[in-house]
């Protein structure tokens, strides 16, 4: 279970997020929100890649700052962007982050193995990344943050550059995963979050606005059974992406 106290970030003068509170528990939660609402801001946070000006995270109870590395371990994190070895190949590439993650060094091949073959790169395992399309990178980067079978996987416009067979995939592979982990996504792509999000956090300059099931969130714009996310996005973000 991962609880957010009070947490709030600030940059000079502007409060990029103000007293956010929430527990997550497992399930797969779609985060909404226009650029600049404090998304990225809020999963650095969660991933324990930025601090928070107040307030703390707390992982089955105890603070992440307590924690340090252990709780690190349990994170899987795609950020918007992630920076590669270009000579590296696929394999080198996750066998890499398995050795930061402290995988048992007999256990990675298999891994890595098994993990290109969830992300449809398996044809590519011994290809350098600098070869790679952008629709494969962002494949790669998914596979880095499955690796060492995380407990709470933080996604970051994870689909940007798939074509529509390989969002398909992700989708898949995604809805497999969340009946034990935590899942994050943000995207901006709302179908995608609305084929498989169980909950919806909609956050607005830099405050939670709404945090419930995806039908609860559908209720707070109308109790019209063919009202779909797409409406919800457009009923409070619609100023902001104008």
């Amino acid at each position: 279970m991962l609880e957010l106290k009070n947490i709030s970030k600030i940059y000079g003068n502007k409060k990029a997020l103000d007293n956010i509170e929430m527990t997550l528990e497992p399930g797969i939660y779609g985060l909404l929100g226009p650029n600049g609402a404090g998304k990225s801001t809020l999963m650095n946070i969660i991933a324990d890649v930025i601090d928070s000006t107040s307030g703390e995270v707390l992982y089955d109870g105890e603070p992440i700052k307590k924690l340090g590395d252990d709780y690190r371990r349990h994170i899987g994190y795609l950020p918007q962007k992630v920076g590669y070895y270009g000579n590296f190949t696929a394999a080198n590439t996750l066998e890499y982050f398995a050795l930061l993650k402290g995988l048992e060094k007999t256990k990675i091949k298999e891994s890595v193995k098994e993990i290109l073959e969830k992300v449809n790169l398996q044809a590519s395992i011994n290809d350098k990344v600098k070869t790679f399309s952008g629709g494969m990178k962002q494949r790669l980067g998914i596979a880095i943050a499955l690796i060492g079978n995380p407990d709470i996987l933080i996604l970051d416009e994870p689909t940007v550059g798939l074509d529509p067979k390989e969002r398909i995939n992700f989708r898949n592979v995604i809805s497999e995963l969340a009946k034990d982990k935590i899942i994050i996504l943000s995207t901006h792509i709302v179908s995608d979050v609305d084929m498989i999000a169980q909950y919806i956090i909609l956050i607005k300059k830099g405050e939670l606005i709404g945090m419930d099931t995806k039908d609860g969130i559908l209720k707070l714009v109308s109790e019209d059974e063919n009202i779909t996310l797409e409406d919800v996005y457009m009923h409070f973000y619609k100023d902001e992406e104008q």
